[in-house]
């Protein structure tokens, strides 16, 4: 699994080089952010389900053909797939928060999602209106400190930038 340490060991190495000052600046800061992360993925962890069933809930909102209002386009297998799918975002932005990195989001979440997506028609515009949402109802400090907030929406953000 990629984080910021393994990413700037790996280059150096790849280079056949020592890591350079910029390079330890970046392992630097990683380090001194990591208890921040560490403060939004125990608070993520513990919420896991709500955060999940508010931002499927906004998603019906704004998408309501998910819905079971027995409309035509109404798909409960993709509801469900949908909850799951969402919860499988917030367990890999959890991971990324643990290592200090996108490894996990790149390895198990992003590579190859718009081509399953395509190939099985399904839209990922509700999944970023999910993730927006999770995103904009965040709130320091009643949430969590601004700080691992701010480490928190990142990931959201480079999720919902997958997925647009």
């Amino acid at each position: 699994m990629k984080s910021v340490v393994t990413t700037v060991v790996t280059a150096a190495d790849a280079a056949g080089r020592f890591p350079s000052s910029s390079d330890l600046e970046s392992v630097q800061g990683s380090l001194q952010r990591a208890a921040a992360r560490l403060e939004a993925a125990g608070k993520l962890a513990g919420n896991i389900d709500a955060v999940a069933k508010e931002g499927y809930d906004a998603c019906i909102q704004k998408y309501p053909y998910l819905n079971d209002s027995g409309e035509a386009n109404s798909t409960p297998v993709f509801k469900e797939k949908c909850q799951r799918d969402i919860k499988h975002y917030l367990r890999l932005i959890n991971y990324c928060l643990c290592v200090g990195g996108t490894g996990p989001l790149d390895e198990w979440g992003i590579a190859g999602q718009r081509e399953v997506y395509r190939a099985l028609n399904l839209p990922t515009a509700p999944y970023v209106a999910a993730l927006k949402f999770m995103r904009d109802r965040g709130c320091a400090p009643r949430d969590l400190s601004p700080q691992a907030l701010l480490e928190y929406n990142a990931l959201l953000d480079y999720v919902i930038n997958s997925l647009s």
